[in-house]
């Protein structure tokens, strides 16, 4: 049995590695010339690492560094809006993890053999039969993976009619500081824009900064310097510790609902399948809970059974955690009268509130 994976990033490479150790050829059809990520850092939460314990690396990715849970949001003034419970997150879903981005590539890349990677091929057609044309040829398999991203390929090939992924009106830079001492895992709030920075395990600071924005507006370093010029400490040092070429910019989209993940031959992950705002940082977890599942069903009930059983479990939980993430981050976002009414409210609410929101997502089993 063979399965094709479009898209050589986080959720394609997983899917791979799920279905290589289930004895399936793979074949990971990846459009740069080689598999990396231009990526800053990544927090994989309880239920992203369950499902790399599924494919066998969860061990490895907690020894590149634990990290604690969200430690919760401040105001623009260092006041705390939320204070979670760091120990209590801890004890009920587990340890978080805080590692770079291609570190996690190459964790990856390591558990394939090498001609199954196929760096350099464009994609340019996927049909429902399996079959994928692309720069080096057309391959075909019995199962075809569009984990291609937010602007799938695979996506448009079999779904031509279904709107594209839509701008929810704020744009995101990340970047990863130098060593300095943070207070933890912790997101500021200000009016309409906001700044995260999570600690990482050599030191470094992994940050990112959301702001209201027109769509396709750039923003360089020194107007965001300028902007978040009297936010509390660490946030100005942090700006200003980077050059401007480590600050990377995106927009930020989600995905209008598919009716199915699945046509034919061919099943969609991650940001194909199911874009999503980065507010509850579920983004790669659910990317890696879609490929270990996909294998499991597939594998275990065959082909067309186990791709309706992977739509089936799929489509229902990425649909909760799309909007779950959405309304989380809609607050950040508010400008006056309502920032100032959630500042008061905010801390008013019961200290255990972030905790049983979040349940949700980091409750999750593999699919047996």
């Amino acid at each position: 049995m063979k399965a094709t994976i479009v898209g050589g990033g986080i959720g394609g490479l997983a899917a791979a590695v799920a279905f290589h150790r289930r004895g399936w050829q793979v074949e990971v059809l990846e459009r740069a010339p080689e598999f990396s990520e231009i990526g800053a850092g990544l927090s994989i939460q309880p239920n992203g690492l369950r499902a790399l314990d599924e494919i066998g690396l969860g061990d490895a990715v907690r020894a590149g560094g634990l990290a604690d849970p969200p430690a919760g949001i401040r105001r623009a003034d260092g006041n705390w809006l939320v204070r979670n419970d760091v120990g209590d997150l801890r004890r009920r879903f587990g340890p978080w993890v805080v590692v770079h981005r291609a570190a996690l590539v190459d964790l990856l890349v390591a558990a394939l053999p090498a001609d199954a990677l196929r760096p350099g091929a464009e994609v340019h057609t996927v049909r429902a039969d399996g079959s994928v044309v692309h720069s080096g040829g057309t391959s075909t398999a019995d199962v075809v993976v569009g984990a291609d991203g937010v602007r799938s390929v695979t996506r448009r090939s079999l779904w031509p009619d279904h709107p594209g992924p839509r701008y929810v009106g704020y744009t995101t830079w990340r970047f990863i500081a130098p060593p300095h001492p943070v207070d933890g895992s912790v997101e500021i709030w200000g009016r309409g824009e906001r700044f995260g920075h999570v600690p990482m395990p050599d030191g470094r600071v992994y940050c990112y900064l959301m702001a209201n924005a027109e769509a396709g507006s750039r923003t360089g370093l020194a107007a965001l310097r300028d902007r978040f010029a009297h936010w509390h400490a660490p946030v100005p040092a942090l700006l200003d510790s980077v050059s401007a070429d480590a600050v990377l910019q995106h927009d930020t989209h989600e995905l209008p609902e598919l009716p199915t993940f699945v046509r034919g031959r061919v099943a969609l992950l991650g940001d194909a399948a199911h874009a999503m705002t980065p507010n509850l940082g579920q983004g790669a977890c659910q990317a890696l809970e879609d490929a270990v599942t996909l294998a499991t069903t597939v594998d275990s009930r065959g082909v067309g059974a186990g791709l309706a059983e992977y739509d089936r479990i799929r489509r229902p939980r990425t649909r909760m955690i799309v909007r779950r993430s959405l309304q989380a981050g809609a607050p950040a976002h508010w400008a006056a009268p309502l920032a100032a009414v959630r500042d008061v409210a905010l801390p008013r609410l019961p200290a255990a509130l972030f905790g049983r929101s979040i349940t949700p997502a980091y409750v999750w089993e593999p699919a047996r």
